[in-house]
């Protein structure tokens, strides 16, 4: 996702928080019929064509991104603390502080990445646990009682 996409989703999230009901509110239900303005359904990915469209965009678009702007970034950094480095036995303090920055920044990038990586699996499996919850309840309710029997 780049970063003016990244902008506009801040402004469009702002705009709607202060649109025409007021400010958002979280410590209140939402109102009957839905969450948006007028009764319209909440914002919320929720049909198995969804949450595969928010799976493979977390897979396709967001985790090259930030792979990509990660070690773009690491190795800036790491760049930086060679030149600040000592070369004639001694250094700038900032090479160190710039190295442990780095280790910071690339632990970082390897948790967002994993953060992603469960919840592209989370988003996966749910349509097939509540499909597979759904078939259950179906072979239950459709199960003949004895009482239909006699």
């Amino acid at each position: 996702m780049a970063w003016d996409e990244w902008a506009r989703i801040k402004a469009d999230v702002s705009a709607r928080q202060d649109g025409a009901d007021g400010p958002m509110r979280l410590n209140q239900l939402a109102p009957l019929g839905g969450g948006g303005a007028g009764g319209a359904a909440p914002d919320l990915a929720s049909s198995p064509a969804e949450k595969k469209a928010a799976s493979k965009a977390l897979k396709e678009q967001l985790e090259p991104g930030v792979r990509r702007d990660g070690s773009r970034t690491a190795e800036s950094m790491g760049a930086a603390a060679k030149e600040f480095g000592a070369r004639d036995g001694s250094g700038w303090d900032a090479a160190g502080a710039l190295k442990k920055a780095q280790e910071t920044w690339e632990a970082q990038v390897k948790s967002l990445l994993g953060g992603l990586a469960r919840e592209q699996s989370l988003l996966s499996a749910t349509a097939v646990t509540l499909g597979g919850t759904d078939a259950g309840i179906a072979v239950q309710m459709n199960r003949q009682s004895r009482i239909d029997g006699l």
